[in-house]
């Protein structure tokens, strides 16, 4: 299932199932990482859209079915500089490189925090393209550190209701949290309304993993474009 801004609902997957998902992604990743093309295509699929034309082929090998988890973010300048959250939607299971554009378009217009990105948007806009990898599933709450790893928390809370919530790696640094800081915060994205006590603490089984990422601004993407002399 999808997440939004790596979060998922709430109890839609059981310890089990974590543990097997992390099994399953522990090989997977490229060794160059994400690159400037997963944006360009990123970019290109929501041109597409908008345009109601075809999206161009990627500028990336796509023909050997590797396939990784992935996570797309839409971001916006403010009227001060700073970036806003305009949606973020990808998969802890692993997918085609393709789906890059799916996951672009569905951050873009299908992240039901925000409303859909419109045309008038684009031109301020900065993508993030994310593949994540080396998953390691069964930890302590603790056993990760900031700036290095993503943290998927899996738990039944004090009422016996199952929850689950994640966050990338770049998220804890970019809000200035502490390790016990983005636990606690995790454990109310995934909806846990009482107090983060050590005893809740104590029952997350947490899973860390490792990503890399690449960001480009529109305005780095149509230089691209030009460059290229491909109209899109």
């Amino acid at each position: 299932s999808r997440s939004r801004s790596g979060g998922a609902h709430p109890g839609s997957e059981s310890r089990a199932d974590v543990r097997g998902r992390a099994r399953g992604m522990a090989g997977a990743g490229r060794e160059d990482g994400a690159a400037e093309e997963h944006c360009v295509f990123a970019f290109d699929a929501l041109h597409s859209h908008f345009s109601r034309a075809a999206c161009h082929p990627p500028g990336f090998p796509h023909s050997s079915g590797e396939a990784f988890p992935l996570f797309v973010t839409w971001s916006k300048r403010d009227g001060r500089g700073n970036h806003q959250l305009r949606g973020c939607i990808g998969n802890l299971r692993a997918q085609p490189i393709l789906a890059i554009k799916e996951y672009a378009l569905s951050a873009a217009l299908s992240d039901r925090r925000f409303h859909p990105i419109a045309a008038s948007e684009v031109s301020s806009l900065e993508v993030t393209v994310s593949l994540l990898a080396n998953f390691e599933a069964s930890l302590a709450w603790d056993d990760w550190e900031v700036g290095i790893h993503g943290v998927w928390i899996d738990l039944v809370d004090p009422d016996g209701t199952p929850r689950n919530a994640t966050y990338l790696p770049d998220v804890p640094p970019e809000q200035g949290w502490t390790v016990r800081e983005t636990i606690d915060a995790l454990v109310r994205k995934a909806g846990y309304t009482g107090q983060v006590t050590d005893l809740v603490r104590s029952l997350i089984r947490l899973t860390r993993y490792q990503s890399t990422l690449h960001k480009l601004s529109y305005s780095e993407y149509a230089q691209i474009v030009e460059t290229r002399g491909v109209t899109r």
